[in-house]
């Protein structure tokens, strides 16, 4: 199960990766010799027109081989012929489109969840709101004398409140009103009565989710840089593909919601650490395109070309090094 979720999500968002790549250079009018999906010895591959679609033995990668991106070429369609806006366009659409992907994921996550109401699905055994009476069914319309419109209201109110303070809770059971006396308690650092919402399944609300969850976790990757840069991250804070192979076992574990909810996940680190403005990835190019834009002229290609070599070593040398660590960390020798 492992093995296969794993497959299953490093394929999708390598695939959407490579496949933004691969369309907006033929929309621009790019010659593409060969898109690649998987690493290592090549076992399918067909030639439609120009381009060769190649599948490859080892799912942990991909890539997109332009004609005249990293050689020289004469011919009118290579990529360094085009201009720097078109060539811009080429290397972000990489990202985009796990941004896209994570979008449309975590909608469908959002969908299949269902948008919590306040009707009460369920009352945790042994908890406050049990003690007090509140059942399943009940819709709650006030905590308090504050109005409840929506479940963040039902949080908040809960939430905000002290130990041994009495909540007058009122709610709708069988058509007539009822009041509810609960007293929450405190766990993990938060006040909780102990109910859950029934979910109500709308598709404008998911994609709306979808959205918002993907911006959330932008601003996750966000802070976590921001974090890194000031020193407060370690490296048992990072994973590698082994580290993120075990997390996606435990995923796939726990269902298909959980395991589309790490792709979502998954999908906008890829696109985010892509953007990122170092050397050998999609975010350095898009640097040097920046500046040639600006020059009106290209740099060295030489020059450039050794930087991105450099940057390349480095990750190699990261990746070595946090794969090393996912070995000690999983204990797998």
């Amino acid at each position: 199960m492992t093995a296969l979720a794993a497959i299953f999500v490093f394929l999708m968002v390598i695939l959407i990766h490579e496949l933004g790549h691969f369309t907006v250079a033929k929309l621009v009018g790019i010659k593409v010799n060969e898109l690649s999906i998987g690493m290592g010895p090549r076992f399918f591959h067909k030639k439609y027109g120009d381009t060769e679609y190649s599948i490859r033995a080892l799912p942990i990668g991909g890539y997109v081989k332009m004609e005249g991106e990293d050689e020289e070429s004469d011919d009118p369609r290579g990529f360094s012929k085009q201009s720097p806006l078109a060539r811009i366009a080429v290397v972000a659409a990489g990202a985009i489109m796990n941004f896209i992907l994570a979008i449309v994921v975590l909608s469908i996550v959002s969908f299949m969840i269902g948008q919590p109401t306040t009707t009460i699905s369920e009352v945790i055994d042994n908890s406050p709101a049990e003690s007090a009476g509140l059942m399943p069914g009940d819709k709650i319309i006030s905590i308090s004398g504050n109005t409840i419109e929506n479940w963040e209201d039902i949080v908040n109110n809960i939430e905000k409140s002290n130990n041994n303070t009495q909540l007058e809770i009122i709610v709708e059971r069988n058509n007539e009103l009822e009041t509810i006396l609960v007293t929450p308690k405190m766990e993990d650092e938060r006040m909780v009565i102990g109910i859950v919402p029934e979910g109500d399944s709308n598709v404008i609300e998911a994609i709306k989710d979808g959205f918002n969850n993907t911006f959330y976790f932008i601003t996750l990757m966000i802070d976590f840089i921001s974090m890194s840069l000031r020193g407060n991250v370690s490296i048992n804070d990072l994973a590698g593909p082994l580290g993120v192979i075990s997390i996606v076992g435990v995923a796939a574990n726990q269902g298909i919601i959980s395991l589309l909810y790490l792709l979502g996940f998954i999908s906008i680190n890829l696109g985010f650490i892509n953007l990122m403005p170092f050397p050998a990835l999609d975010g350095g190019r898009i640097i040097f395109l920046v500046v040639e834009l600006i020059r009106g002229k290209p740099l060295d290609p030489k020059k450039e070309g050794m930087i991105h070599f450099i940057g390349l070593m480095l990750l190699f040398a990261l990746m070595l090094f946090i794969t090393y660590n996912d070995i000690l960390r999983l204990n797998l020798f």
